[in-house]
């Protein structure tokens, strides 16, 4: 059987689980700034496939890239980190 190829894997906060089987992540990264090389925090928004619903706002979630599955959902929801806080 033939493995495919890496797929990236990313983690961030669930920010809205307002539709169905879809939950909005919220992604934080690091950038260098080119001309003074300070740390500057950048989000990025992923529109991500939640099978069973079992997302909710404030979870910590890994994601992993797949298919295309709509206009704009490629990821998916392949574990959950942490569970919100009440």
């Amino acid at each position: 059987m033939e493995q495919r190829g890496t797929r990236k894997t990313l983690a961030g906060n669930v920010i809205s689980n307002k539709m169905e089987k879809t939950v909005v992540v919220q992604v934080q990264n690091f950038k260098n700034h080119p001309l003074y090389k300070k740390q500057i925090k950048t989000f990025k928004k992923y529109k991500v496939h939640d099978e069973q619903n079992e997302c909710n706002v404030g979870d910590k979630v890994e994601i992993v890239e797949t298919r295309p599955l709509s206009k704009e959902k490629r990821w998916r929801v392949s574990k959950i980190v942490q569970k919100a806080i009440g």
